[in-house]
């Protein structure tokens, strides 16, 4: 398996702490407003009433969906960094040394003297559908002057998650920081609700720094207003050198601006679809990373990645793939 040692990738999003719980559909409907499987940014008391009136058993990982796309990309051999906020406190320490022990480099992370490391409360129904509620926390008190060009010094490529477009300074400066030093740039659009309260500063983003993007059925739909493939496609052709929509178990589609592939979903028995789409980046950008010309076949086998990555992490509770189907992946990849 190549680790190709020129090439280093840099994501940047909230550092999460997610605590999975699974329920049921009747405890959503009675104790969660909005709609079941999507996310809500909400204050820790909020959170902290949830977990009040849950009876199972409590999951603590470390979460965040570029950090789990670093994740993965660092156990298959990537040189990965990342940049994100947190609390010099218990969870904050928990996180930090878990991205050290897997071989991030963690010099970029900034620390809150203010504010404690942020969460997310993802509740998992018996359909292996999320409702997630997160409290950001230190993660959302990133400011222009934490960030710097020597945070980026020595990448070749970013990878931002579509959470950080709460914070639209932060993210310009992000992305023209980047550019100024050409990495290429990947977004993932994270969630139709992040979509919906971006979409005055999306376009100009995707057109100006983004060079993939990857989305799904939902958020897609919610950016160009249909629910037509061929519609959401067009609504992004010219935008990005590649779009990745993802569909599920109807697989993606993959687009560029000379060719267009489907590729094919693996199906398992899903338990658990957290970290699906965190995961399906990172077996796409693995490809990316080691060829940078995704045409014909290699435009394939990068989904073909994904959908591998994907399949492995919806079999467990969480979004981090057991150390012994690690061995199993790079074999295949390889």
């Amino acid at each position: 398996m190549p680790n190709n040692k020129k090439e280093k990738i840099l994501g940047v999003g909230s550092p999460i702490v997610d605590i999975l719980v699974s329920t049921t559909d009747s405890f959503i409907a009675e104790n969660i407003s909005g709609d079941k499987g999507g996310m809500e940014l909400v204050d820790i008391t909020v959170i902290n009433s949830i977990l009040s009136k849950i009876t199972s058993e409590e999951k603590i990982v470390p979460g965040g969906s570029a950090a789990n796309t670093i994740e993965a990309l660092s156990k298959l051999g990537i040189s990965t960094g990342f940049l994100g906020k947190i609390a010099d406190d218990k969870l904050g320490r928990f996180y930090k040394e878990h991205y050290r022990e897997i071989g991030c480099d963690i010099s970029r992370f900034k620390i809150s003297e203010e504010v404690e490391t942020g969460r997310c409360l993802s509740l998992v129904t018996p359909d292996s559908e999320r409702t997630m509620r997160t409290f950001l926390g230190a993660a959302a008190t990133i400011r222009l002057e934490d960030i710097s060009i020597d945070d980026f010094k020595g990448y070749t490529h970013l990878h931002i998650e579509g959470y950080m477009l709460h914070n639209h300074a932060v993210v310009k400066k992000v992305l023209k920081l980047a550019k100024s030093l050409s990495l290429t740039v990947s977004l993932d659009l994270a969630s139709f609700e992040v979509v919906k309260l971006n979409m005055e500063i999306l376009p100009e983003l995707l057109k100006s720094y983004i060079d993939i993007v990857f989305c799904n059925e939902d958020e897609a739909m919610q950016y160009c207003d249909s629910n037509d493939p061929k519609d959401i496609l067009s609504a992004l052709d010219g935008i990005c050198d590649i779009v990745a929509l993802k569909l599920g178990k109807a697989g993606s589609i993959i687009k560029t601006s000379t060719e267009q592939v489907c590729i094919k979903a693996e199906i398992v028995d899903a338990v658990d679809t957290t970290g699906a789409g965190d995961l399906w980046q990172a077996g796409f950008l693995y490809e990316y990373i080691n060829s940078r010309q995704l045409s014909g076949k290699l435009l394939e086998k990068a989904g073909g990645f994904g959908s591998l990555l994907g399949a492995e992490i919806v079999k467990i509770k969480g979004a981090s793939i057991p150390e012994d189907r690690w061995d199993y992946i790079r074999s295949k990849l390889n």
